[in-house]
């Protein structure tokens, strides 16, 4: 069997989750009207080093601490719903029949995020991927305490949540084939495990390395 793991923001998606999700929720009143500006800020800081993940995640799950997990449940699934809506049109066509490549040849797929896993599900099950390893929410008496589970499924952390998560003995070895998409140099440890490692649609950095190291590069369209 061989293994497909797919990065998720600008990688499956050309977009980020979080950003899409704050405007959901802002659009239902749920989060106040400055919140997407709020999140924008956030991930400035956190490009530029000056907010770390932790920190992130804190800033934009807290709002959502007053509400119970059956609403939180709730609104990632009519999350879902309209994100299907806009699947056509926002998702690029290549990059929904590599998948589909993936699943035809029985491949195991799985997204390997640093997003949330209350937001990153809803487009798992989107494109069919059962598996989905991600930063995981803190909850407490059925309420998000804002702070997160763990580790972050982020840089080095993703390698060893896909380790963790693989069968022993063998982690990727054990696979004849495995391929890891992503945009993102933080991803750098996990492309560097997998027999086929490729960049989509990467940052400069990234593209700079693949480049360099030979590494197939995509960069599809809509």
């Amino acid at each position: 069997m061989n293994l497909a793991l797919f990065d998720l923001d600008h990688t499956l998606i050309p977009f980020d989750s979080g950003m899409a999700w704050t405007r959901f929720l802002t659009a239902r009143g749920v989060l106040p009207p400055e919140a997407p500006e709020a999140y924008l800020a956030c991930c400035h800081q956190y490009v530029a080093g000056a907010l770390d993940i932790r920190a992130m995640h804190r800033i934009t799950v807290a709002p959502l601490a007053v509400h119970p997990r059956a609403q939180i449940e709730a609104w990632s699934a009519a999350f879902e719903v309209a994100m299907a809506a806009e699947m056509t049109t926002k998702i690029p066509r290549d990059m929904r029949a590599l998948v589909a490549r993936h699943h035809e040849a029985g491949d195991r797929c799985a997204i390997v995020t640093a997003t949330t896993r209350f937001i990153a599900e809803p487009f798992a099950r989107l494109f069919g991927i059962p598996q989905v390893l991600a930063t995981e929410a803190e909850w407490r008496d059925g309420f998000l305490t804002g702070e997160i589970d763990g580790e972050p499924c982020h840089r080095e952390h993703k390698l060893s949540r896909i380790l963790t998560w693989l069968p022993s003995p063998g982690g990727l070895r054990a696979f004849e084939q495995s391929w890891f998409y992503s945009d993102a140099a933080s991803d750098l440890p996990l492309l560097q495990a997998v027999s086929h490692p490729v960049a989509v649609r990467p940052e400069p950095a990234l593209r700079e390395h693949a480049l360099r190291a030979g590494w197939p590069v995509l960069d599809q369209g809509p």
